[in-house]
């Protein structure tokens, strides 16, 4: 931060470190570690901007600090390299905010039943502004804006990238891509879910095999636990077993019968809460994220996995984060310098330094390790030295052996057997 409190553009850890020993800068802020100028102005400084993406997600957001520039890429032509500066994964709350209004809700509830039994029944009819989020899903977007106004406020953001996904929770649901008119039928399209469980189950008991008793339609994921009301989450069970599971988890309930519990789980699918939660939060995020005063673009899921895949990166919300954006653009790699000798050395040649003053005066040998910058490192049975390449002479090349000096260690005279 310049002296005035505006955003400069991220240093190194190390150059942060230098102006703090000189006291040139003083700690602004700890998460994430901020310095601020005592010297400088945001007038004096060069200021090029950096660009914040975002990468959200139901459970998790990925956020990450980048900035571009133009290298020489490997055939010589000018690429523009993407580079991290920060990254930071955010992990939501949604789960926890949605148990606990559920809790809230069956308390009010049992109030409402015990002590006002002859109360009139509250109406269903009530209206939601316009903009209205579940609060489990209002979290998620406030959290998510929260972090990138601190970010606008600590470094020079001038755009923000957001990865933008829309899932189709009917073909989910169904496991596979549904096409035209199939969405508009449903799993038991023409028949009742009761009719559907018992051509699903052969109108028998899902735990113990009951038949030619009365069936009930039991969660297997219970309601008290979050479960919901869709088919795969439906079975039929006889009342001994629907009262004896009650709100006992079915891996709890089933533990004595392993390969029940697989057949049943194998028929579960994956919740759609998730999905339905981002489907959601999209249009709201974009548009609470324009209010920072920047410009705000928004990119598809496809291309961040395909930039991923590309890059040979792993899965997560941070390195997705980092790789949202146009395409085109490269990503920075250490590369071996062309020129292996450097000041008519080459790594492994013998060498012996003769150093008049310092820390390590003396006269040494060894195998040197040469740097571009022309402070080789010297290998010695004392460890190694750093000298000058001035101090260097020639003693021989490297021929790809190592040579040492040792006295003869003299052989064991052992009786003879024979």
């Amino acid at each position: 931060m310049a002296k005035g409190g505006q955003p400069l553009m991220p240093c190194h850890p190390a150059r942060a470190r230098e102006l703090l020993r000189r006291g040139r800068a003083v700690v602004a802020r700890q998460t994430p570690f901020t310095i601020r100028l005592r010297d400088r102005t945001r007038a004096a400084s060069e200021v090029d901007g950096v660009q914040l993406r975002i990468d959200p997600g139901s459970r998790g957001t990925g956020m990450a600090l980048t900035d571009e520039k133009r290298e020489a890429g490997q055939d010589g032509e000018k690429v523009v390299a993407r580079r991290g500066l920060i990254g930071v994964e955010l992990r939501h709350r949604g789960d926890r905010i949605h148990l606990s209004l559920r809790q809230r809700a069956g308390y009010r509830r049992r109030r409402r039943s015990a002590n006002l039994r002859y109360r009139a029944p509250r109406s269903d009819n009530r209206t939601r502004p316009d903009g209205w989020l579940p609060p489990s899903v209002q979290h998620r977007v406030d959290t998510m804006v929260s972090l990138a106004t601190r970010f606008c406020r600590f470094a020079p953001v001038t755009e923000i990238h957001v990865e933008s996904a829309a899932f189709d929770t009917h073909s989910l649901s169904a496991g596979w891509k549904l096409i035209g008119e199939e969405h508009q039928r449903g799993p038991s399209a023409g028949t009742e879910i009761r009719t559907h469980l018992r051509e699903r189950w052969g109108n028998a008991c899902a735990y113990c095999d009951a038949v030619g008793v009365p069936l009930n339609v039991e969660h297997l994921h219970p309601r008290s636990r979050g479960g919901s009301d869709r088919a795969a989450n439906l079975v039929l069970a006889c009342v001994p077993c629907n009262h004896a599971k009650g709100a006992k988890p079915l891996s709890r309930f089933l533990a004595h019968d392993p390969e029940r519990l697989a057949r049943i789980t194998s028929q579960v699918r994956a919740s759609l809460r998730d999905a339905a939660a981002m489907n959601s939060l999209g249009g709201a995020l974009l548009l609470t994220l324009t209010a920072l005063g920047r410009p705000v673009r928004s990119w598809p899921a496809v291309l961040t996995h395909t930039h991923r895949t590309a890059a040979g990166l792993d899965k997560s919300h941070t390195i997705d984060a980092l790789v949202v954006g146009r395409p085109g653009v490269g990503f920075p790699r250490l590369r071996r310098a062309r020129g292996k000798k450097h000041f008519g050395y080459v790594t492994g040649d013998l060498v012996r330094a003769e150093i008049p003053s310092g820390r390590w005066a003396g006269v040494w040998t060894g195998r040197v390790s040469v740097r571009a910058r022309g402070q080789p490192s010297l290998a010695t049975p004392g460890g190694r030295v750093n000298v000058s390449h001035q101090h260097l002479r020639l003693l021989q090349r490297g021929d790809g052996y190592a040579y040492e000096l040792r006295p003869e260690v003299a052989s064991s005279m052992s009786p003879k057997t024979g």
